[in-house]
């Protein structure tokens, strides 16, 4: 594995990309989509898309490092690689490849929020992409953590509802689905596309919304969506209970992060 080095941009500078995929049944779970994303992302910070097999050969030997276990949340990185001291990249970036496995246990239960004061960036490109900088999320998630919560709720800075410090957020009213739009601050979750084209073929109505206040969320049945927990419910926001809803198990069925 290569070595990542002090002037390393992903190091030094959060200069880079990085997917968590599970591996789950001796296969990673929507492979291509997460490599799909990585280079999207590479398009916005003008880095060079990584290949493929190198990918693969990374992440095999990272399980392989980790005893192979049979469930595992495997993070691939693709850092900007080395450069000179200060912001500007050098003029033909090389990129470090690395890869980590580490072994999971069973899915969680239900998810505890609370919302954090830690206000996530809609109007940076980098809320859009899985940037190796993500501060903002760990300052989050240590607030949820001294709320006693398990996950943050993050609002965007004009305040409306964007995720979770590792999740995206929906939440049910009526008959309908809702979830931010990535304009608010989103990142294209790879297990939001699944609920998304699992609610059409399932014929339910969906709303992407850009400026959803967090009061619309109380006494709404909510769930969150991530690549390692696949459709989690939530059982309590800010200390309140959250109701119940046959959508969200109808969904936590339909949508598997293993696929």
């Amino acid at each position: 594995m290569t070595p990542i080095t002090p002037d390393d941009r992903g190091f030094a500078l959060g200069h880079g990309l990085f997917e968590t995929i599970l591996w789950d049944h001796h296969h990673p779970g929507h492979w291509d989509a997460h490599l799909d994303r990585m280079a999207r992302g590479c398009a916005v910070l003008g880095l060079p898309k990584p290949d493929r097999i190198a990918c693969r050969d990374v992440v095999e030997a990272a399980l392989e490092a980790a005893d192979r276990p049979h469930r595992a949340a495997v993070r691939l990185n693709w850092s900007a690689g080395r450069g000179d001291r200060g912001l500007d990249p050098p003029s033909r970036p090389e990129p470090v490849l690395t890869a980590s496995a580490a072994k999971l246990g069973p899915p969680p239960g239900p998810a505890t929020l609370a919302t954090a004061s830690t206000r996530r960036n809609d109007r940076s490109a980098a809320s859009r992409i899985k940037s190796l900088a993500y501060l903002d999320n760990v300052l989050a998630r240590a607030e949820a953590r001294a709320a006693g919560a398990d996950e943050a709720l993050m609002l965007n800075t004009r305040g409306k509802v964007a995720c979770a410090a590792a999740a995206n957020v929906f939440w049910i009213e009526g008959e309908v689905l809702f979830t931010p739009a990535l304009e608010a601050g989103v990142l294209d979750g790879i297990m939001r596309a699944e609920v998304l084209r699992a609610c059409r073929r399932l014929g339910v109505k969906v709303k992407q919304v850009r400026g959803a206040r967090l009061e619309r969320l109380q006494d709404a049945p909510m769930f969150l969506t991530n690549s390692l927990t696949g459709v989690r419910p939530v059982a309590r926001l800010d200390g309140r209970p959250v109701p119940a809803s046959p959508l969200v198990a109808r969904l936590a069925a339909t949508v598997s992060p293993g696929t």
